[in-house]
């Protein structure tokens, strides 16, 4: 699959990382951060792996206005028009709106591929193929692809996508019966069983014609404010913010747009995904690529033993203790005994020892005496 000169990327970079605490925090998120020894932080990561297959001056990338200095020194190649900062977090819908506008002003036949700033691949010329193929596809097909991977546990924290029948017979792409957004238990383990659900991998793949009339047709609060979004594409400063963005509603590309949509497709990926959003998923995505490493993976620093204890970037002795992941800063040792399902890790003199199942705990050491301030 050959690249073309419609084809575009927008990586979304404006999260804060909040459950990776104490490592990421709302001063210097996760995206900014190596956090798993590879030498490049996740931005890094992600805009190398986009352009080996996308033209540099056709990688945008957003993010907050307070993260503009970290990526401009992490990313000084990236000019600033291409550049989008968020006064304010809008959901994921109102970056992909703004990116989507302005990339439509300089290419009406632009083909756009969404990802996220904080995932792991594993194969990546695989990945470069699946994406080229989605590419071609949305070229000559009304609708948003959506890439997709198996799940390999019944994790309530991704959303799930049901597959349909094959668009024909010449493609590996399928309709979609429905998105399910972070499942309990109980259905995730359904969906797990069922084998026609894939997790959502949070990229999607579409034309940009196509995406602005949906965000149009389907989220009312966005037709006042759009013909604004639309003129900045039309500017030579891409990067100036929309005059109505900070009134725009807190939206998700799925929720607002891709559930109301009637030509929604999935892309079944092979290509060795793991997302990096927590330290449970972290922990579970480690243990299954070193337990079964038939795809390339990225040099990373990353140590699984016997009793799936995970270091990351560190170093630990270990004693009757299983399912535990460590991450401490360079130079420290971590001697660990009889502990059993726990992060251990310190940042900026912070240290976190803490059952990694459990969610609510860690938002509730993230907010005790303000201790994130500390970052």
């Amino acid at each position: 699959m050959k690249e073309s000169a419609n084809n575009y990327c927008v990586i979304l970079a404006g999260g804060v990382g909040s459950r990776l605490w104490p490592v990421s925090r709302e001063q210097h998120p996760k995206q900014f951060l190596d956090l798993l020894g590879s030498g490049r932080t996740l931005i890094q990561q992600t805009y190398d792996r986009m352009a080996r297959f996308i033209q540099p001056d056709h990688i945008f990338v957003s993010t907050q206005e307070r993260y503009l200095p970290l990526l401009q020194e992490q990313l000084p190649q990236l000019p600033r028009e291409q550049i989008l900062a968020e006064p304010i977090r809008r959901g994921t819908l109102a970056p992909v709106a703004w990116a989507t506008s302005a990339i439509s002003k300089m290419c009406a036949d632009a083909c756009i591929v969404v990802t996220p700033s904080d995932q792991e691949i594993y194969n990546e010329q695989a990945f470069a193929t699946d994406i080229l193929y989605c590419l071609s596809f949305v070229a000559t097909h009304n609708g948003v692809v959506t890439m997709g991977v198996l799940p390999t546990r019944p994790d309530t924290a991704f959303g799930y996508v049901q597959t349909g029948e094959l668009v024909d017979d010449d493609t590996r792409i399928r309709h979609v019966k429905t998105f399910t957004e972070k499942p309990d238990a109980t259905f995730a383990q359904m969906f797990l069983e069922s084998g026609e659900f894939y997790w959502n991998t949070g990229l999607f793949v579409f034309r940009a014609g196509y995406m602005m009339s949906n965000i149009i047709k389907h989220v009312p609060e966005y037709r006042d404010e759009f013909p604004e979004l639309a003129d900045l594409g039309a500017s030579a400063t891409t990067g100036v913010v929309p005059k109505y963005y900070e009134a725009l509603p807190m939206l998700s590309m799925e929720s607002a747009v891709l559930e109301h949509t009637g030509h929604n497709y999935i892309h079944p990926s092979h290509f060795g995904w793991a997302d990096l959003g927590s330290w449970k998923t972290m922990g579970a995505d480690s243990v299954l690529a070193s337990s079964a490493r038939n795809t390339p993976v990225p040099p990373t620093d990353v140590k699984v033993d016997g009793r799936n204890n995970v270091t990351l970037h560190s170093e630990a002795l270990f004693d009757n203790a299983q399912d535990n992941i460590v991450r401490l800063p360079d130079g420290h040792l971590a001697v660990i005994s009889g502990l059993d399902g726990f992060v251990i890790t310190e940042e900026s003199g912070v240290i976190m020892i803490c059952p990694k199942d459990d969610d609510a705990a860690m938002r509730r050491l993230r907010t005790l005496a303000h201790l994130d301030s500390l970052g």
